[in-house]
């Protein structure tokens, strides 16, 4: 099952996924996101060092790393 967060102010389920994308210097890096559906690509756990916070304004959660 793929590791999901419910948003505080719209009270919608949000599920994170990971992309890697070829960045314009050929380098490749990995993103996350989150979508409202679950998708082929979603993981099942936080990556290590990160943390969820909420949007204050929209809701939506976003991904940053461990202070």
């Amino acid at each position: 099952m793929a590791f999901n967060v419910k948003s505080k102010k719209s009270k919608k389920t949000y599920y994170l996924h990971s992309k890697e994308v070829k960045l314009a210097g050929g380098r490749k890096q990995m993103i996350y996101y989150f979508a409202g559906d679950e998708r082929k690509n979603s993981l099942d756990a936080l990556p290590k060092g990160y943390e969820v916070i909420e949007n204050t304004r929209t809701g939506l959660p976003m991904l940053r790393k461990k202070k």
